[in-house]
């Protein structure tokens, strides 16, 4: 029985994805020439994965050190209250700001898992004290990653 939450995907919008995963800037003529297709039918491929949301925006990913933003540190949060404001609030707070990279709402003894990007120890702990901790937090657990063992975005396919 097939999964009907996930996208059909044939192999060529497969190709197609890999490709562009590695590759974000990768011209049709090029990508035609890598999936063996016409350039057309790349076009047409993507603006239908990009309709159906498959396919989001075209980044560049940057070099953190490179831009000052070197530390990375993962806090666990526990919030002081459950209810769908409190979710929200901190949610939004999540969203909107800049040293948030990733915000997760977790199963387990914590609620919320933040990886936050900053150039070091005391820009954290003035994002911490003055940010985090006032919105509606009871608890918070920072670890600092000591090395990058292993980063990628491409999904596979």
């Amino acid at each position: 029985m097939k999964d009907s939450t996930l996208p059909s995907l044939d192999p060529l919008d497969r190709k197609i994805l890999a490709c562009l995963q590695k590759r974000g800037n990768i011209s049709h003529a090029e990508l035609a020439i890598e999936v063996r297709a016409s350039q057309a039918s790349c076009w047409r491929r993507i603006r239908a994965l990009e309709e159906r949301g498959v396919l989001g925006p075209t980044v560049r990913l940057l070099d953190r050190e490179a831009v000052g933003r070197g530390l990375d540190v993962l806090c666990q949060v526990r919030m002081k209250a459950h209810d769908l404001d409190a979710r929200h609030c901190f949610e939004d707070f999540a969203r909107q700001h800049p040293n948030i990279m990733e915000c997760y709402s977790m199963s387990g003894e914590w609620d919320y898992l933040v990886r936050i990007v900053v150039g070091n120890v005391q820009e954290y702990e003035k994002i911490l004290m003055q940010e985090i901790l006032a919105q509606d937090v009871a608890a918070s657990s920072s670890h600092f990653a000591l090395k990058c063992v292993k980063y990628k975005t491409d999904i596979p396919i």
